[in-house]
């Protein structure tokens, strides 16, 4: 099984970040078929923002595993458009 794990800094308003964060789960499901968290062999996403930081961990199953740079990379791209 595949993880990744990806922090940012933020100052943005909490309310904001968590609508970032919504933001990219919808985007996930909608561009990748990645649900928040998935049974099986599956994706779960794990997104928490305390003390200025916000965290994406992501835990890819078996199959899913081969789409990790691509999910990675959408993530990373995500929070640097979104969070500031």
């Amino acid at each position: 099984m595949a993880a990744f794990r990806i922090t940012k800094p933020y100052t943005m308003p909490k309310d904001e970040v968590r609508e970032a964060a919504e933001g990219l789960a919808r985007s996930l499901e909608r561009q990748h078929g990645v649900r928040s968290r998935w049974e099986g062999d599956a994706v779960h996403i794990r997104m928490s923002f305390h003390d200025g930081l916000i965290d994406v961990s992501v835990k890819l199953g078996l199959l899913a595993s081969m789409f990790e740079p691509v999910l990675k990379e959408e993530v990373q791209r995500y929070l640097d458009t979104h969070v500031t």
